[in-house]
């Protein structure tokens, strides 16, 4: 296992650096002067060309690349051209109400994913078996921002419950937290449900008739036992793997619904910084997202040693 760990681990080397090569030419290839943007319309062309000579847009994009790769390496993710402040920095003040609002969905999903599947398996030779399958596709296929319009009319608008933007963070009180979290996350959730609850109930039809359940049956045991000691833990391991690329994906939604909800994360500091032409932090961003994603995969990996006893590494 250890090594097997290992050799993950140098193998993300050359993942994260073509993951950089290939955000650093979309960033920079981008029409935009942040330099021109900066300055603002009345600026000369002198007063742009010495602020792209301060900020090292003069240089020629590979030199760029290079500065900024080797800055990476020793922990340096750049300043934003913007307001001069540290990128890390940045995005650590705006990393915790993207990780909350993701963190929240990966609960619900789970809450509502994992027993529907169950019950679905259980029933699995009535009526609720297609309606299963019909609601999980419908699900899969609302569009994400549709559904939080939706969503914000009716809980927010026609009756407000719920808050229609906004953020409180969990130091300052954890109902408030959920308060304003609670429609963003289920938006995100909403649209994975189906696609977990499926998987998971496809991974237990595999597996229900096969012998050691027949024999667990045989022996007396209850059908809920069987479903969820031998049924549910070998239906993990590819419910895992689509939970692993699903938290990605969490990510990425997240840019959509945090600027439709007013949450400043990273998904809202990602669209700021496009507007401004801001590199340094659009590069920081896309790459703190990628290595998550990337950390995420491994994770997952790893974790089927412990669903699966049979797997080995060695």
């Amino acid at each position: 296992m250890l090594q097997y760990t290992i050799r993950r681990l140098l193998s993300l080397v050359p993942v994260m650096l073509i993951v950089s090569i290939i955000v650093f030419m979309i960033v920079h290839l981008t029409p935009g002067n942040p330099a021109f943007l900066i300055l603002g319309e009345d600026a000369s062309a002198e007063s742009v060309a010495q602020l792209e000579q301060q900020l090292g847009l003069d240089k020629p994009i590979v030199v760029q690349f290079f500065d900024w790769l080797k800055n990476i390496v020793t922990g340096d993710l750049g300043q934003s051209v913007y307001s001069s402040e540290q990128v890390k920095t940045i995005i650590a003040s705006h990393i915790g109400p993207t990780f909350s609002v993701t963190l929240l969905a990966i609960f619900i999903i789970l809450l509502i994913a994992i027993p529907v599947a169950l019950f679905a398996v259980w029933q699995r030779k009535t009526l609720l078996d297609p309606i299963f399958i019909s609601v999980s596709l419908l699900g899969v296929s609302i569009p994400e921002f549709w559904f939080a319009m939706l969503l914000v009319l009716g809980f927010a608008v026609t009756i407000p419950i719920f808050p229609v933007a906004g953020y409180i963070p969990f130091a300052e009180g954890w109902f408030e937290w959920l308060y304003h979290l609670i429609l963003p996350a289920f938006v995100l959730a909403a649209v994975e449900i189906g696609l977990v609850a499926r998987m998971l109930r496809d991974g237990m039809l595999e597996a229900v008739n096969q012998d050691y359940t027949r024999t667990a049956r045989a022996k007396g045991i209850r059908e809920s036992v069987v479903l969820m000691k031998h049924v549910f833990s070998n239906a993990l391991i590819p419910t895992a793997t689509v939970i692993g690329v699903m938290i990605a994906g969490l990510l990425g939604g997240a840019i959509i619904i945090e600027t439709m909800f007013t949450i400043p994360g990273m998904g809202s500091l990602l669209i700021d910084s496009i507007h401004r032409r801001d590199y340094p932090v659009i590069q920081g961003v896309i790459l703190f997202i990628a290595a998550i994603y990337v950390l995420v995969n491994l994770c997952v990996d790893l974790l089927y040693a412990f669903l699966d006893p049979r797997i080995r590494y060695d």
